[in-house]
């Protein structure tokens, strides 16, 4: 069966060559690069030390870029602009920033319908023909065009944050639940993110409630679990990676379907 992939956020408290290594030995298998913060020189040394710790443990730890998309910043928080396309100005130039060290995943912030992958998909052409591009279901118009847009992308993440902001929030886990199985319906994987190991931001033992929102996204068949916060400002960022391998790890056991590889 395919190894569910653990994919994490790389930033201040992971940005360092030997903290990155140690995530790879922990079960890291993808590193994201969160664009709505940080520089093109910042990003640009993140990828460096991520190419190298990758070299150092002899594995293929592919890169998403994640792209802002129309977020409008408040401080903490963050709103979408829903007027401005899914692909902005910023994003552009945070694509040509680092287009020459080919990102393998191109995740695409607040999109509404398959248009906008389309649009991606031409733009990278000439650049990084070969980078897989993630579609981030975040806003009601893409459950509105949700097949349509698992057909057009390489792969669905299911950013419950900024989802469960546009939906009632109890509706959530069942929305989650119907991406997932569209999604195998399609052969398209899956990522589950969002606040699946929040608890161990700050401290180092896990909540059970966690340990079951990870279990249950691999029962649902999500390809992949992510880890944000956790991993790019948390206090334990590689005993987090490593919990979380061993919750996925786990619930395969009691699983006979293969989801989709990412």
């Amino acid at each position: 069966m395919n190894q569910i992939k653990i994919i994490a956020t790389i930033g201040p408290a992971t940005k360092e060559t030997n903290t990155i290594t140690d995530l790879i030995k922990n079960g890291l298998s993808i590193a994201r690069l969160n664009f709505s913060w940080g520089s093109h020189e910042d990003h640009r040394g993140l990828i460096e030390n991520i190419r190298t710790a990758a070299k150092t443990t002899n594995q293929t730890i592919p890169i998403i870029q994640d792209l802002s998309g129309p977020r409008v910043q408040q401080g903490t928080d963050h709103t979408f602009n829903s007027q401005q396309k899914a692909i902005t100005e910023k994003d552009q130039a945070d694509l040509k920033a680092i287009t020459d060290l080919k990102p393998e995943f191109i995740a695409l912030s607040f999109i509404k319908d398959a248009t906008d992958i389309t649009e991606l998909r031409t733009d990278l052409k000439a650049t990084n023909p070969q980078a897989k591009i993630i579609a981030k279901i975040e806003r009601q118009e893409a459950l509105n065009n949700l097949d349509d847009i698992i057909t057009a992308a390489d792969a669905i993440m299911i950013a419950r944050g900024d989802l469960g902001d546009a939906v009632p929030v109890e509706t959530l886990p069942f929305i989650k639940k119907d991406i997932l199985k569209r999604c195998t319906g399609q052969g398209k994987p899956a990522i589950v993110a969002t606040d699946m190991l929040t608890s161990m931001t700050e401290n180092l033992k896990p909540s059970r409630a966690d340990v079951s929102d990870i279990a249950h996204a691999v029962l649902d068949g999500a390809s992949a679990t992510m880890l944000s916060n956790e991993t790019a400002i948390g206090k334990n960022p590689v005993a987090s990676v490593a919990l979380m391998r061993k919750v996925v790890d786990e619930a395969q056991k009691h699983t006979t379907t293969e989801p989709p590889e990412l």
